[in-house]
């Protein structure tokens, strides 16, 4: 086995690494979510604010290590072209060999066989060069911790028909309904203001 093979398979092995602790990332971010549910089930605003944290912060981690592995993932298809290329080129002298003597024959069977040869070294190059180009991801982007702690435990909240604290809707902007009294409330004001 060659450098450039110890290298690919220890590449490939920290991919599967990787990619197992973000599967053990993703488990521990649902753990955290059904103890965000049962907390605000239980009106424990502040204990589901810290599970929520710890979701996100799990959340996070997964979506690190998945692009991680994406990255470990595209050097390895770097390197396994690498290793391709040089089968190839040691294929591709065979073939130039092959290409002198039957060209000096002028045998057309001999000459047909070495084309396909050849063509098919191209092809093993171009499915070898397509994988690489396909397994380029691009990353995600990921909003404040606070908007996602909000948003997660709003969501979690909805999903168990949980009604969410007085706490909460204050931070939340006034609905349409809250609007029009205050609206109102400063009329009624202005109204007063006018009599006196």
């Amino acid at each position: 086995m060659s450098g450039l093979e110890k290298a690919l398979f220890n590449l490939k092995f920290t991919t599967k690494q990787l990619n197992r602790q973000a599967q053990k990332a993703g488990k521990d971010e649902q753990a955290e979510r059904a103890k965000l549910k049962k907390a605000l089930s239980q009106g424990h605003q502040d204990v589901a604010r810290i599970h929520a944290q710890s979701a996100i912060s799990k959340q996070n981690q997964k979506l690190n290590l998945l692009r991680l592995g994406s990255r470990v993932d595209s050097v390895a298809s770097r390197v396994q072209t690498a290793v391709t290329m040089r089968q190839v080129t040691s294929s591709m002298i065979g073939v130039t060999k092959g290409m002198d003597s039957a060209m000096k024959t002028m045998d057309l069977e001999k000459i047909s066989a070495v084309m396909d040869r050849f063509e098919t070294q191209f092809e093993d190059l171009d499915v070898a060069t397509g994988y690489y180009e396909n397994a380029t991801s691009s990353a995600t982007a990921v909003g404040t911790p606070q908007e996602d702690v909000d948003r997660l435990m709003s969501q979690v909240a909805d999903e168990a028909g949980i009604e969410m604290s007085q706490e909460m809707d204050a931070q939340r902007v006034p609905s349409a309904a809250n609007l029009e009294e205050v609206k109102e409330d400063g009329l009624g004001e202005r109204l007063r203001a006018l009599r006196s």
